[in-house]
């Protein structure tokens, strides 16, 4: 079977008439007059009303997209997109130094996403220590513990995150 290439039009039973605009390796995307953006299956039963004849790379942008997000998240030391509560969007941070020292203002957001980033590379090495295989296992254990008392030192941001899943969890107390 021949691929239809981006610009194709087509005639579906179902949708009507539309144009090809892009081709993965299991379906073609395909806008319709009447119904907008559909996917259909390769072998969908279609009329073609014209063919383009251009070459179809059979893996799409959407493809490649979502594989490098899968890619990065599995490898990078960021994990997810983290809400910040929604009181503080559009808030400003300001430190008021003592003295005649001027403040410094910046906005909620920028230092949530520092925070975020902290939480997230402490995550890493959490995972680090845990599957490190030259670690002996009571290295890991304290190095576990001081990785729990440091997320304990940070619960006081936890009024920044939207989400009670998203926040620090520190030491149970006894």
């Amino acid at each position: 079977m021949k691929l239809l290439g981006i610009g194709s039009r087509i005639n579906h039973p179902d949708y009507g008439k539309g144009v090809v605009t892009n081709v993965s390796s299991q379906h073609y995307w395909v806008t319709f007059i009447e119904k907008g953006l559909e996917t259909i299956d390769l072998d969908s039963e279609f009329e073609v009303i014209e063919r383009s004849e251009d070459d179809v790379d059979t893996v799409s942008l959407f493809d490649v997209e979502s594989s490098l997000v899968s890619i990065l998240k599995k490898w990078g030391d960021t994990h997810e997109k983290v809400a910040i509560a929604d009181k503080w969007k559009g808030g400003k941070l300001i430190l008021e130094p003592g003295g005649d020292l001027a403040n410094k203002e910046m906005p909620i957001a920028t230092f949530f996403h520092k925070i975020v980033m902290v939480r997230d590379r402490l995550r890493v090495m959490e995972q680090k220590v845990n599957s490190s295989k030259t670690l002996e296992d009571q290295d890991k254990i304290d190095l576990q513990q001081y990785i729990t008392r440091i997320y304990g030192s940070l619960t006081s941001f936890n009024v920044l995150f939207k989400n009670e899943s998203d926040r620090f969890v520190g030491e149970k107390s006894k």
